[in-house]
């Protein structure tokens, strides 16, 4: 790319436009001859004099300027056609490895087409129930945990015999450092005590349990229906080997576009798009973007309507079906060989209770207009070149925050993390994160994914965990009023890209305004 189209380009973007598939290509034939600087001063001068402004340059667009500055004779057509016209410098065309590399999708789960919620008590009966015998399945697989029996059982136990039960957490109370927990199973409850003067550690472990998670409590008996913890068993992931792609492909993780917000990165995300193209960052970051074969989108693509108290005096399309329309704009500019898979998340059309099934085609089918788009619901699991991810917007993040201590919006590795102990994405019932009464708890993690992909912290955070990539994907909005008065800080306009074959990540900065993106520290 030349000298002058890069500064052509980059003037369209900090003018707050971007150009279309098919005006880039004429820009950069029409660069080899004339000045595309000039000719992009004078169509921004244009557009700015319209009663309706649009986003998007096209091709026709740029022709008929063209043409009228010829015929006005300003400045005497852009450049002189009397002057021999430049031979083009040779240039490293941008090949794209992943356009030849064959697409490998394959779904595990998503709930979308087996959500069946009546709202009634007994279908919330029938979740939990569902969520503790899968999840004590899941524990007994320990071998630390096999000989665990009921709290039926333990408690016919005489005084000060060691004994270990499986069990849901109810109520968490700490006082003068000791930590009482209800807990109970399916068939009676009990009470068990985590002291510091007993054991120190396992009143570090009691103090980051979650409500309504299944644990193992390794215990001695003590009076009435007491128990005296000695330790805290998890379910977790074990300690494995990762799958890898067995070709180079790349996939990009992002989330939280926020498109409809007056906050939205616009001029950062149509870099992030122009990049995908080859057409944006220097040669190191063009070889990275020709192995993009995936760009997969965890939630909150656009700000919705209606989602907390005032938000109108923070939108600037306040029509949810033209920030959809919005997004499918940026979303064709994507090359056709990238596959783009999506969730929805609290911001989407989607049920705000989990699992969330894919939004409605009725709301986003200007989604699926311009390309070929694979919509899941909120959580779902695929495989990507026999990687096999684990992709959830985040909601429930806020709930392990407010309730663990040490753990901030600023450390979301640390409250995934916890989320793969439990086995679960959604363990407490009844705070900020909405679960709808399903007979099947899809909440459950019970397949270790290689790869954790979430959002909706808007931190970028890349960490791993027992085989496991943990990567929440930061966001593509600046600081609203909402998060600054939350004390929240957010680092957005970062993209990491992960290579399926080597499950290395790079965060790519697309804040800069110069084509020299740069690779970020995440």
């Amino acid at each position: 790319m030349s000298s002058k189209l890069q500064r052509a380009i980059s003037f369209t973007i900090d003018a707050g436009y971007q150009l279309d598939k098919q005006a880039f290509d004429f820009l950069s034939t029409l660069s080899q001859t004339e000045d595309p600087v000039r000719l992009m001063e004078e169509v921004i001068k244009r557009i700015e004099a319209l009663p309706q402004k649009t986003l998007f340059i096209q091709r026709s667009f740029l022709e008929e300027i063209l043409e009228r500055t010829f015929k006005e004779g300003k400045e005497e057509k852009l450049g002189s056609l009397e002057s021999p016209s430049p031979i083009p410098r040779a240039r490293k065309a941008f090949h794209a490895y992943a356009e030849d590399a064959k697409a490998e999708i394959e779904v595990i789960q998503d709930p979308t087409d087996e959500i069946c919620e009546t709202g009634s008590i007994e279908e919330y009966l029938k979740c939990f129930q569902d969520r503790f015998k899968r999840t004590q399945k899941l524990l007994r697989r320990r071998i630390d945990v096999r000989d665990a029996t009921s709290i039926t059982e333990a408690l016919k136990s005489s005084a000060n015999t060691k004994v270990k039960i499986i069990c849901m957490i109810t109520e968490k109370r700490e006082r003068k450092q000791r930590v009482f927990l209800t807990v109970e199973d399916l068939e009676t409850n009990a009470t068990v005590l985590a002291s510091q003067k007993t054991n120190e550690a396992v009143i570090k472990k009691a103090r980051m349990l979650l409500l309504d998670q299944t644990v193992c409590i390794c215990a001695i008996r003590g009076r009435n229906s007491m128990f005296i913890a000695e330790d805290i068993i998890w379910p977790d992931i074990p300690q494995r080997q990762a799958h890898k792609a067995s070709v180079p492909v790349y996939a990009a993780l992002i989330s939280d576009l926020h498109i409809g917000s007056k906050a939205f990165m616009r001029e950062e995300f149509s870099r992030f798009v122009l990049w995908l193209n080859g057409k944006f960052g220097n040669e190191d970051l063009k070889d990275i973007a020709s192995h993009v074969k995936y760009v997969v989108i965890a939630g909150d693509l656009v700000e919705g309507i209606g989602i907390y108290p005032r938000q109108i005096e923070d939108l600037a399309i306040t029509d949810i079906y033209e920030q959809y329309r919005m997004v499918s704009k940026f979303f064709e500019q994507i090359p056709d060989y990238i596959e783009l898979i999506i969730i929805p998340g609290n911001h989407d059309v989607s049920r705000k209770a989990l699992p969330q099934p894919a939004m409605p085609r009725d709301y986003v089918e200007a989604l699926y207009e311009g390309r070929q788009v694979h919509s899941l619901g909120n959580p779902s699991s695929v495989r990507l070149h026999e990687v096999e991810l684990l992709l959830y917007h985040g909601r429930s993040l806020e709930d392990v925050i407010a309730s663990i201590p040490n753990v901030s919006f600023q450390t979301p590795g640390i409250a995934m993390k916890l989320l793969l102990q439990s086995r679960h994405l959604a363990p407490t019932y009844g705070k900020k994160t909405y679960m709808a009464p399903e007979k099947r708890d899809f909440m459950i993690i019970e397949r270790p994914p290689d790869i954790f992909h979430s959002g909706h912290m808007h931190v970028i955070k890349v960490d791993n965990y027992r085989g496991t990539l943990i990567v929440n994907s930061g966001a593509w909005q600046r600081q609203t009023e909402f998060q600054r008065k939350m004390g929240i800080v957010p680092n957005p306009g970062i993209a990491p890209i992960v290579n399926l074959q080597t499950l290395q990540v790079t965060p790519i900065d697309f804040t800069a305004s110069s084509t020299q993106t740069h690779i970020a520290s995440s």
